[in-house]
């Protein structure tokens, strides 16, 4: 063959249509709509060995073909707040369209065997931050067990740690950092015993390993001292001291009525320099346990709520004094509704640019199944005070650029772009809906036609792919888990 064949051959191969490639998966003629770049075309996606390789107007070969015609395809959903790790939460989340969940706020006592228990396991993607209650209860010589995640009210939630005990958290939470966490999880509001040096302490630390805070602030309500501007104040200025990352939690149920000025306090600081973000869910009602910290005495002045504003989730039950106080000293974990907000303060949060969506989600309240699909419904097909490509954005862009400062391999989440992790959701954007209640609260939601996982296919059609489980820790390759 002679020196000009070649030549014309390699021209050849360099301009073949795309067509004449077999991906393993094709996602064919789809609303195609990217946070980051702005792409909103109808595209065909083609995905091999868990990556997205090819997004093209043209034809693309594939082993398996998905009609995703009439269809948004996006990124998945991420999901930086979501307590509830089972299996059946894991289902109720690829049916909301998340193919990330994550415990953040809190973390896990236990990181190392987390990770072990959910390999193999776990249908979607998962991960958790190094917990700061979990380490204070192990100092206090009371180490947690399922199924609190922050330790009952007592010597460890209520007392002041001592110079030893501070530095045995540091080291708990060094050691969980080095087992995989992605940051620092903080419920400060039930660790009132936590002086605010050690507030700062445990931001330093976070700070030396670069990775983020993520905290349950202090207090809520209006009453001084102790209210949520004090509270949000309080950790943007651990924030600016130590030059931590920050992401405060449930921005709504956090400030309640006072949300939007607490909004304010976390634009100004971010306006400064500060590496300041939250999130929120679109309920009113919040979830807790009533064992905890939260409702030590003063809890109704502080919050001004009266006993009937908490209801038992599997039974509907609303509590009188009697009923409280019975519950309240009971040794096991008891969860609790707790309705602290107003409609309209909710609509009002999740409509600001600043906020992102995530759940926090426990099996019992709606928010465990419906928070994303309720997005895409109530404020994007229903009031039409998110456009879908900003509610995208604060479902996906949004909680991988907070990832990014945990771990590199979050640049490949939350995109819809070559290269980009194959974590990918398209749904009917005139069906797609939240089914879940306060009543029935684990109804999973519909008009998710697809959802694919690390390039495995989860959801078909909308009926869930047996025997399958994709999920993998989000950030582990790069630092390799230790046992503790």
């Amino acid at each position: 063959m002679t020196l000009r064949s070649l030549v014309l051959l390699a021209v050849l191969a360099a301009t073949m249509p795309a067509a004449a490639e077999t991906f393993d998966i094709v996602l064919a003629g789809g609303r195609v709509m990217d946070p980051e770049s702005g792409m909103d075309a109808i595209r065909n996606v083609g995905i091999t060995r868990g990556k997205i390789a090819r997004i093209s107007s043209e034809a693309l070969k594939g082993g398996q073909v998905l009609d995703a015609r009439g269809l948004v395809v996006a990124p998945g959903f991420i999901d930086l707040h979501q307590h509830a790790q089972d299996a059946a939460s894991g289902r109720l989340k690829a049916f909301d369209g998340v193919t990330t969940g994550l415990e953040m706020e809190i973390g896990v006592p236990d990181v190392a065997g987390f990770l072990r228990q959910k390999q193999g396991r776990s249908l979607i993607h998962y991960g958790t931050t190094a917990s700061h209650p979990a380490a204070r209860a192990l100092a206090f010589g009371t180490p947690l067990k399922d199924p609190f995640l922050v330790a009952p009210s007592g010597p460890s939630t209520n007392d002041a740690a001592s110079e030893a005990q501070l530095r045995i958290i540091e080291n708990r939470l060094r050691a969980e950092l080095d087992a995989g966490a992605l940051g620092v999880g903080m419920g400060i509001q039930y660790t009132p015993g936590a002086s605010r040096l050690e507030v700062i302490r445990m931001f330093r630390l976070a700070a030396e390993r670069r990775m983020p805070v993520f905290t349950h602030v202090r207090s809520f309500g209006r009453l001084e001292p102790g209210s949520s501007i004090e509270a949000v104040s309080e950790v943007i200025g651990a924030a600016a001291i130590t030059g931590a990352s920050l992401q405060i939690v449930h921005v709504n149920s956090s400030c309640a009525s006072d949300g939007l000025e607490c909004l304010a306090l976390i634009a100004g600081a971010r306006a400064r320099g500060l590496d300041v973000t939250t999130e929120a869910y679109p309920y009113v009602a919040g979830m807790t346990t009533i064992n905890s910290a939260l409702f030590n005495p003063g809890w109704r002045e502080k919050l001004g709520l009266d006993y009937d504003a908490l209801q038992l989730p599997d039974t509907g039950e609303r509590l009188t004094k009697t009923r409280f106080e019975q519950l309240h000293a009971a040794p096991e974990a008891v969860p609790v509704l707790i309705f602290i907000n107003a409609e309209d303060t909710v609509d009002t949060i999740i409509s600001e640019p600043l906020v992102m969506i995530a759940s926090d989600g426990e099996d019992g309240h709606p928010r465990n199944a419906g928070t994303f699909t309720r997005i895409l419904r109530r404020y994007v097909r229903e009031r039409g005070s998110l456009t879908l490509m900003d509610a995208l954005r604060k479902m996906s862009l949004m909680p991988a650029q907070r990832l990014e400062r945990s771990t590199p391999a979050a640049r490949a989440k939350g995109r819809l772009q070559e290269g980009a992790d194959a974590d990918v959701v398209a749904f009917d954007p005139q069906q797609v809906s939240d089914r879940a209640t306060y009543q029935a609260p684990r109804e999973p939601s519909v008009g998710m036609q697809f959802v694919i996982v690390g390039g495995v296919v989860l959801i078909d059609r909308g009926a869930l792919v047996a025997n399958r489980f994709p999920g993998q820790p989000v950030g582990i390759t790069e630092r390799p888990a230790r046992s503790p």
